[in-house]
């Protein structure tokens, strides 16, 4: 017998050992299992047939294939730098950041041939647009217009393309040296002569408190001697109406007294022992006194007194 295996039968026996090799393949790949914040997009003799979500799932063999697995999560994309010329025709070069997502499976994988290239085409041509219609000086202050005139257009285009922009940062504006070294020296100049401006207006504000703070001390000063003066015033005034009334009381008293019985032999009792003990203080002293005449005759002067007084009384 002969026991030897021809060339046909080897050949059939490859033939059906890949078969069942494809076979197992493809049952193998039929079975999916899909992860959160992931879509399948599955077709079904060349035509659309269903988008697959995180779980488990069988697709027929040969009949169902996936032609393309999106991610849903939130991912960055790099934008170039490219050279932009603003208003003023001075050329800039910007770079930037695109933050966006898959919203629409279907759309993302139908709707353009690569979303992540066409927004940063997009994003890159919005950039230009906008940097023309700016000087060069406010394309570093409007980062967030441009950067949101770059989400308006992505988020526009997106809706054809099922993809949402959530932002958009430009990571650096790069004028060329010569201007750059041009805008440091603005910005020094504008620093120094705000720093001068602010020494002046210091120095003012400083020579303007001492001339306020002289002018109140001389204000008070003079308030403190005028009120002096009056008060100096008010005293004398007082003192002079204090002796005026005194005196009048004195006067008052007097008067009175001498019309009282033995009132005029006491007036007359007090003047002499006056007069007496006078000339006894003149005799102490030593200088040479003058006396009249009749200055032996007391009784005469203070006659003469008495009758002086009477017509004062009388008046």
């Amino acid at each position: 017998m002969n026991n030897e295996v021809s060339p046909i039968d080897l050949f059939n026996f490859a033939v059906w050992g890949i078969i069942f090799l494809v076979i197992i393949t493809q049952l193998f790949r039929s079975i999916r299992i899909v992860s959160t914040r992931t879509a399948l997009i599955v077709e079904r003799l060349g035509k659309y047939k269903a988008t697959l979500g995180p779980g488990f799932h069988v697709l027929i063999p040969f009949i169902d294939v996936v032609t393309a697995i999106q991610d849903l999560r939130e991912e960055t994309i790099d934008v170039p730098p490219q050279e932009c010329f603003s208003k003023d025709e001075v050329q800039v070069e910007v770079d930037g950041v695109i933050y966006m997502s898959v919203s629409d499976p279907i759309k993302a994988t139908y709707g353009v041939t690569d979303y992540r290239f066409a927004a940063m085409q997009l994003a890159q041509t919005t950039t230009r647009s906008v940097i023309g219609t700016l000087e060069l000086d406010k394309t570093f202050e409007e980062r967030d217009m441009i950067s949101q005139a770059v989400v308006d257009t992505l988020n526009a285009a997106g809706e054809t393309w099922g993809v949402h922009v959530h932002r958009y940062e430009i990571k650096n504006i790069k004028p060329p040296s010569t201007v750059q070294c041009a805008m440091e020296k603005q910005v020094t100049a504008e620093r120094e002569k705000r720093a001068i401006l602010a020494r002046a207006e210091g120095d003012k504000q400083s020579r303007i408190n001492t001339s306020e703070g002289t002018m109140r001390e001389l204000i008070n000063l003079s308030e403190g001697e005028r009120q002096r003066l009056v008060n100096e015033a008010e005293g004398r005034a007082s003192e002079i109406l204090a002796l005026a009334t005194a005196t009048a009381e004195s006067i008052e008293k007097i008067g009175n007294a001498v019309v009282q019985p033995g009132g005029e032999e006491a007036i007359k009792l007090n003047l002499s022992e006056k007069f007496i003990n006078n000339i006894a203080h003149l005799a102490d002293a030593e200088t040479s006194v003058i006396f009249p005449a009749d200055l032996t005759n007391l009784n005469q002067l203070l006659e003469a007194l008495d009758l002086h007084i009477a017509r004062k009384a009388n008046a």
